[in-house]
């Protein structure tokens, strides 16, 4: 008796799950073709894709080629036209590349303005490639060595700007504990000794195995919190003398 009743209840969710089917065919067959089209345009973009960056990996290493191969005459002015021509190419597969062959393109026209010292254009071409190659490796280092082209043009506050966005990238470096150094460096010749002592103890607390960059930063420690109390001493003197 159990068993009847509960074959007549299969029976009739079954009348019910058809009648649904039924009566909502066209919407069901509309989210089927829908999820189909999604389905095979994934694997499509991943296909496209696939290809695409095989051929990016493909010109990269023939850029990188001929950039050794260019070498020696990044250093000699009769050259000139030709590097300019290459950099003109590096330059526009950087802009049309995302990723790391597009931010390696860029470095590597920024290493040849670095040669000419153009330290403007390096600069803008570092800080292209760390904002194309922001999720790779090559993100950190770019602003780290645009930092080094924006000191170089005495813009000490854009300096420090990029290299404490090179230490607060998601991928770590090996230049960090420089970087980290080289924020205390700068923000004591701009004066702001405070935030060089905290810059410095962070090379301290950071890179304590490293023990250049510890005995370096913690020299500079000593040094300014020295010169700190001596000219607060001197301004306690000229109180006194004018009282």
């Amino acid at each position: 008796m159990q068993d009847k009743k509960t074959n007549q209840e299969k029976v009739g969710m079954g009348d019910k799950i058809n009648e649904f089917i039924q009566r909502n065919r066209k919407g069901i067959f509309a989210a089927a073709c829908v999820i189909l089209i999604l389905f095979a345009g994934s694997l499509v973009f991943i296909y496209v894709k696939d290809n695409l960056d095989k051929k990016a990996a493909a010109e990269i290493e023939e850029l990188i080629t001929k950039f050794d191969e260019l070498r020696e005459k990044m250093f000699d002015e009769e050259g000139n036209e030709e590097i300019d021509a290459f950099i003109a190419e590096l330059e526009d597969f950087g802009e049309k590349t995302r990723g790391f062959p597009g931010s390696k393109a860029k470095s590597m026209a920024a290493e040849i303005y670095v040669i000419r010292e153009d330290w403007s254009k390096a600069e803008e071409a570092f800080t292209a490639a760390a904002r194309i190659g922001a999720k790779t490796y090559l993100g950190p280092i770019s602003l780290f060595n645009a930092a080094v082209a924006a000191e170089e043009q005495s813009r000490l506050e854009e300096a420090i700007d990029l290299l404490e966005q090179a230490l607060s990238h998601k991928f770590e470096f090996i230049q960090a504990p420089h970087a980290q150094f080289s924020v205390g460096r700068l923000n004591e010749q701009l004066g702001n000794y405070d935030e060089a002592i905290a810059a410095y103890r962070e090379v301290l607390i950071n890179w304590s195995d490293i023990q250049n960059w510890h005995l370096l930063a913690r020299s500079r420690i000593i040094a300014l919190e020295i010169k700190i109390e001596s000219s607060i001493d001197l301004e306690d003197i000229a109180i006194e003398i004018n009282d």
